[in-house]
């Protein structure tokens, strides 16, 4: 039958063994009858039973050591146990319960006592289970929900990345090359003794996700700043320079939400300090060496790379070799000696 039952008989005297057996058979259940506490473990190697009938007083092994045996273990401790014993003092009954014991049941056996109590442990058992498989079913869909929402926010900030891109007439396939390239600058960093220590493989695939963000502040800049031939008065200067607080500042937004991954904090860092530069004279803040966050100094130097090899209104595109050579102009004052060193080693994996 399905919802037959097996139920552990652990009793050192026969008699009783063959009286419980005969009680659970009547219940429609499959008894399995062990005559100490060794052997029943012996058994539960192989079946699980649903429920435990366990003796107290018992050669070897007694009942209460038995018990905490199975309490300890996490493949056992959710079996319930129902002791039996003739011993019926307070003090016996007590300690049964705080080693883990559900119930206890004194000599000699009540036929319907037996079944009762057998019968409220098996439905609170399988309530139990069922509580547990709501649970996990309603854990699993908060947690798919959590991802859904997280994956619908990056969505909104790409589409604000993308609507930044167009603004600064970048190429169409701006954001995917400046993706590819901090990660592979980051895999190459992660193999250096210098920065080892630094990157992680959770830090290299957030990179890759937040290094097109590093712009998303260019939505609140005019497209005539933006796209100027020319150089920028200081006055356009000083509005193309608030692009980094905006950008982070929509992304601090966006944390205040309740989403504080790895993710969002890297973008903020990005967004905020990517115009820093390694002698601290960059903006917003004028930081310098490594106060500038190494994220921030990845995708600073991949971001110059990409603008530097594509195409502008004013310009041809320069060739990787020619981008290099410029960017080793800047090594040390606009970027970090270090980072531009493996940037040249491995700059022919970028796309």
């Amino acid at each position: 039958m399905d919802d037959q039952k097996k139920i552990l008989i652990v009793d050192d005297v026969e008699a009783n063994r063959f009286v419980l057996r005969n009680i659970i058979s009547e219940m429609g259940h499959l008894p399995v009858l062990a005559e100490n506490g060794v052997q029943s473990l012996k058994i539960m190697e192989k079946i699980k039973p649903n429920l435990i009938l366990l003796d107290v007083a018992m050669p070897e092994m007694d009942g209460y050591e038995l018990c905490r045996i199975l309490k300890d273990d996490p493949v056992t401790r959710k079996i319930p146990i129902i002791f039996i014993s003739a011993f019926d003092k307070p003090d016996d009954i007590i300690k049964g319960f705080s080693i883990g014991g559900e119930d206890y049941i004194t000599k000699p056996f009540i036929h319907e006592v037996v079944q009762a109590r057998v019968m409220v442990h098996l439905k609170m058992a399988d309530m139990n289970q069922e509580l547990q498989n709501v649970n996990r079913k309603l854990a699993s869909s908060i947690q798919e929900q959590l991802k859904q929402m997280e994956q619908e926010k990056k969505n909104v900030l790409y589409a604000l990345s993308r609507v930044a891109r167009e603004n600064s007439s970048y190429d169409v396939n701006h954001m995917n090359r400046l993706q590819y390239n901090s990660k592979i600058l980051a895999q190459a960093m992660q193999l250096s003794p210098i920065f080892e220590s630094r990157i992680s493989d959770s830090f290299i695939e957030t990179i890759e996700l937040a290094a097109p963000l590093c712009d998303i502040g260019n939505v609140a800049i005019p497209s005539g700043i933006l796209q100027k031939n020319g150089s920028l008065t200081e006055k356009e200067q000083e509005v193309m320079e608030t692009h980094t607080t905006v950008g982070a500042k929509i992304l601090k937004d966006v944390q205040e939400q309740g989403d504080y991954n790895d993710f969002v904090q890297m973008s903020i860092d990005i967004a905020n300090f990517h115009h820093e530069n390694w002698d601290g004279t960059g903006y917003p803040q004028n930081l310098s060496g490594d106060e500038i966050p190494l994220s921030a100094q990845i995708v600073a130097l991949v971001s110059a790379y990409c603008a530097l090899t594509e195409e502008r209104i004013y310009r041809k595109a320069f060739t990787r070799a020619n981008a290099i050579e410029i960017l080793e102009g800047e090594a040390g004052t606009k970027f970090n000696s270090a980072v531009f060193d493996i940037c040249r080693r491995v700059s022919k994996q970028f796309k």
